[in-house]
């Protein structure tokens, strides 16, 4: 099934933990099974393996989906690949499948519903996947491109941890987040993982609000132009694609857009700020978005300005407001709803509405000092 089969080899598998052959990924035509192991994208042993051809990236600033570390992968069935449409958006081919696992750290020795705020892998595969005895495993999210469209598919992990159950109809899990805290504490937050049903996936993945058409919002050149430890070296992620067959665009990948990584201190607090939102909110928050009847366009082409939350009144926020009346007041965080939204957990309040249970301290701490150091007055 692989264009360059030696290349897809090398750039996508974790080296095998058992004596096991390595599965061979499966395109299933007009319905997914019951299994996440009928799909052939990974096997098991002490640690997590990729199937040859199924290669791993990682975005330069993803979405937050509480402290939750994500193994995303990719696998394109047959000899089509992906193309670059419109913008940096890609076209992905029917018998494409784009994967994302949830997984957590645990403290130690048998699950007791705590799990770690640990810091997620950035352009590699985490180690803590070599030996799954130290991890969580709790949902796999797929996508997959047949002729009719997208579809969407979510497994939830089995507590033995062998093999993943596909549930339409979502799951919770209740655990505790477990973090370290000043003088050598801890805290510990519990809260309630929600596992998506199907409705909720094209909630997000719908971003236009008029076709209703699910697509992936990941894998976009922006956020994936960028480098990834892949096992025989560093390479740029869209020049690994190229290579590999799964993607073919004109220029070089240095002149590709690119988003910032909104935890990189050395690039402008600005650029940061906004591809932040635009991870996390734009999906919904686009002129053709769920959410475009709210006026607040978060997309990275949006200038900088009232349309992008600049000393915007709100349109229809209702309680989500706090009090406040502008979606970005200048110099002045705690004044702005855009803030209040991410540091609330109330159904009624909180942005974004799905995905999330805690409040991402660290993306909140962005936008805070993003805000506060802006210049001027919406008086």
């Amino acid at each position: 099934t692989a264009l360059l089969p030696g290349l897809r080899m090398s750039v996508g598998c974790v080296p095998q933990q058992s004596n096991a052959p390595p599965p061979a990924p499966t395109f299933h035509e007009t319905e997914s099974p019951g299994k996440l192991s009928d799909w052939g994208l990974f096997s098991l042993g002490e640690g997590l393996s990729l199937a040859d051809g199924v290669i791993p990236y990682d975005l330069n600033t993803p979405l937050f989906s509480d402290y939750a570390h994500k193994l995303r992968t990719v696998w394109i069935s047959g000899e089509a690949h992906a193309r670059v449409y419109r913008d940096d958006a890609i076209d992905f081919p029917v018998g494409t499948v784009i994967s994302k696992t949830f997984y957590y750290q645990k403290p130690h020795g048998e699950f007791d519903g705590r799990v770690l705020k640990k810091p997620d892998a950035s352009g590699r595969i985490a180690p803590a996947l070599r030996d799954l005895s130290g991890v969580r495993l709790v949902e796999t999210r797929l996508l997959v491109r047949r002729k009719e469209g997208w579809d969407a598919a979510t497994y939830v992990w089995d507590d033995d941890q062998d093999d993943a159950t596909l549930k339409r109809i979502g799951d919770a899990q209740h655990l505790t987040l477990v973090a370290a805290a000043p003088e050598g504490r801890t805290t510990q937050t519990p809260f309630a993982y929600v596992v998506p049903d199907v409705n909720q996936c094209a909630g997000c993945h719908a971003q236009n609000n008029t076709s209703r058409e699910i697509s992936p919002i990941g894998p976009k050149l922006r956020h994936l132009n960028k480098d990834f430890a892949y096992t025989e070296g560093m390479a740029n992620q869209l020049d690994r694609w190229r290579e590999a067959g799964l993607l073919a665009f004109e220029g070089a990948a240095d002149a590709a857009p690119r988003n910032a990584d909104w935890r990189d201190e050395t690039a402008p607090l600005g650029a940061r700020a906004r591809a932040y939102l635009d991870a996390n909110c734009s999906h919904c928050h686009n002129p053709v978005g769920p959410a475009d009847t709210s006026g607040l366009m978060l997309t990275p082409e949006t200038p900088f300005g009232n349309a992008a939350g600049l000393c915007k009144l709100p349109v229809a926020a209702g309680a989500g407001t706090g009090g406040r009346r502008f979606d970005i007041a200048p110099g002045e965080p705690d004044s702005s709803i855009l803030l209040f939204r991410m540091e609330s957990t109330r159904a009624d309040e909180m942005m974004p509405e799905l995905g999330r249970a805690l409040v991402h301290e660290e993306g909140a701490a962005l936008m805070r000092k993003w805000i506060a150091a802006m210049d001027g007055d919406c008086s």
